[in-house]
């Protein structure tokens, strides 16, 4: 008999027209988890989902699963300011459907960029996080440039978009993953790219550039020490900590052996997000429409 796979019930909901602005919602509660996931993502997208929404009901926390337009194989067509418009429609609707009282933001790999890049232009709602929780923030740009072919293809993007071509898909090869925009190309795989907020090879000063507003909520950065997307040059630990001062002091968690998504150390994962939520959740802390 093949293993039963995980299960989750709750509550599927629109927070938007589009058709993929739909959310799946664990818990009835105030208070929300927003998991947003990273390249190929969509719901139930790790491991420690499952037993993270069963302690959170525990605590009186709701998770909360959206789909964005990059979900699935929508990331090579969507963008970084596209994802963080579509978390401030998911955050009003909490606001003013379900009458949240804050929410936290957990980001797995690339969702990782798309909370920082929230918290740097969101609206109105940002006001709304209550904390920042980063589960394999890493640099695309390092992992990819490890791979054959990765260069020509970022030097064909970038004549694209000089030619204003920019939205144009770049060829198969680029991107077997899915459909691929010159921009999008850019944005992940060039030095200071949009989404090149991770690497180990930016300065302190261009780190904190990046990163220097995050100081502004709580954070949390979860670290997988043996994650496969990390090349093996990289100093995890010194990325780490360097990471960590530029966000103005968020808060090291390394897990020893522990793979990207983590299903190597999901009791542990689960415990390190629910003692950061437990820390540093809405109890005392002013109200952010007040």
């Amino acid at each position: 008999m093949a293993p039963k796979l995980p299960q989750l019930q709750g509550t599927l909901f629109k927070y938007g027209s589009k058709s993929i602005q739909v959310a799946f919602r664990t818990g009835d509660f105030k208070q929300q988890v927003i998991f947003i996931g990273g390249l190929t993502d969509g719901l139930l997208a790790t491991d420690y989902v499952v037993p993270l929404a069963n302690a959170l009901q525990e605590e009186k926390w709701s998770l909360v699963q959206p789909l964005l337009s990059s979900s699935y194989i929508g990331y090579g067509t969507s963008s970084l300011k596209e994802d963080a418009i579509e978390i401030e429609k998911l955050i009003n609707y909490l606001i003013y459907e379900e009458q949240s009282e804050g929410v936290v933001l957990v980001g797995h790999s690339t969702g990782c960029q798309d909370i920082v890049h929230y918290l740097r232009t969101g609206g109105h709602c940002s006001r709304a996080v209550r904390g920042a929780i980063l589960q394999a923030p890493v640099s695309d740009r390092e992992y990819w440039a490890t791979l054959p072919g990765t260069q020509p293809m970022l030097e064909l993007a970038e004549k694209m978009i000089q030619e204003d071509k920019g939205n144009d898909l770049m060829p198969r090869e680029a991107s077997p993953q899915a459909p691929i925009t010159a921009s999008r190309y850019r944005s992940l795989l060039a030095y200071l790219g949009d989404d090149d907020l991770f690497s180990s090879d930016l300065s302190d000063a261009e780190l904190r550039t990046r990163l220097g507003h995050m100081s502004r909520v709580p954070c949390q950065v979860i670290f997988s020490m043996a994650d496969e997307y990390i090349p093996e040059y990289v100093d995890k630990a010194k990325l780490l900590k360097r990471l960590c001062e530029a966000m103005g002091g968020a808060e090291k968690v390394a897990i020893p052996w522990g793979n990207h998504s983590l299903s190597n150390r999901v009791q542990e994962t689960v415990h390190c997000i629910i003692d950061f939520i437990k820390r540093e959740g809405p109890k005392g802390w002013d109200d952010p429409w007040g």
